[in-house]
């Protein structure tokens, strides 16, 4: 197959069947009507010498060779948009683009929060779309459905670059009222009580894994699912949880809860700011890099 040959049009048409793996939805997603996306997935089988989508009962399946090609076709495609754009430089007060952004309500909370009287104030017309991590946000930047991913070092994607939001130490909170608080916080005194572990998505976080490695012997009572669950479930009641120190400083006045240094030495858990390797020059997302990266310092 020869590149002057081929629509690269297809190319739109292969990204968005492999994502939405539905040729109804596809045709909807690029407004097309849908014998457009049948004829276009037929140029594609014809082009690939391959059958790209497989119907398996009322699911269409990509075949295994699709499935290697996604992710080069998405950043041939970003890489495409990016070049395209890039003459055209970015101006946040008139544009009208949407980020999409993965950050747990965490994240949310401490960082983008306080930054979005800002944000309105210099791009009025800018939409921003949060999306809770899961299982599924490595392969979402893979695939280019992702302008930003803003989580702990861990979780980054090995082939996108990334940059260090800060460093984040968790501390202990519980309800004001709990004697434990009276006195400096200790092993014994922190391991006495019953407390609130975080999984999310089922999986432990940062801090939950941290603290098994460092030989945990807590009593868990509760196993909330957000981080914002968590504080509300130790109000009237003498149980602690471990979260990280910018959320506890945000919420301890609000809810009466008070904050301890935990008696365990635990590592520091840095917040990474990651991007498609493709989107590494977009004027946009760099304008957005630069704000949360101003206000990530601004709350060290």
């Amino acid at each position: 197959m020869r590149l002057d040959q081929f629509d690269l049009n297809l190319l739109i048409a292969f990204d968005v069947l492999l994502r939405e793996r539905n040729v109804t939805k596809a045709a909807n997603s690029l407004h097309m009507t849908q014998s457009a996306m049948s004829a276009a997935l037929k140029r594609l089988r014809e082009s690939f010498g391959d059958d790209i989508l497989v119907q398996h009962g009322k699911k269409m399946i990509p075949t295994a060779r699709a499935a290697a090609l996604a992710p080069d076709i998405s950043a041939a495609i970003q890489s495409l948009r990016n070049l395209i754009t890039s003459g055209t430089g970015f101006d946040p007060a008139v544009s009208a683009r949407r980020f999409r952004i993965a950050a747990s309500d965490y994240i949310a909370t401490v960082l983008i929060v306080p930054l979005l009287p800002d944000l309105q104030q210099a791009a009025p017309r800018i939409e921003f779309e949060l999306l809770l991590p899961d299982s599924n946000s490595g392969r979402a930047m893979d695939n280019g459905e992702l302008d930003l991913m803003l989580t702990p070092e861990q979780y980054t994607a090995k082939d996108h670059p990334s940059d260090l939001l800060f460093s984040e130490r968790h501390v202990v909170i519980g309800c004001a009222s709990n004697p434990v608080f009276q006195s400096p916080l200790t092993v014994e005194s922190f391991e006495s009580c019953g407390h609130v572990a975080l999984e999310i998505h089922r999986s432990p976080t940062f801090v939950e894994m941290a603290i098994k490695a460092a030989g945990d012997r807590r009593r868990i009572e509760l196993v909330a699912s957000s981080f914002l669950q968590v504080p509300w479930m130790l109000r009237g009641t003498n149980r602690l949880a471990l979260i990280p120190e910018r959320l506890a400083m945000v919420l301890a006045a609000p809810l009466s809860l008070a904050i301890a240094d935990c008696p365990i030495k635990l590592p520091a858990m840095n917040e990474m700011m990651q991007y498609h390797s493709a989107r590494a020059g977009d004027p946009g997302l760099l304008w957005l890099r630069e704000r949360l990266m101003a206000a990530a310092g601004l709350n060290r």
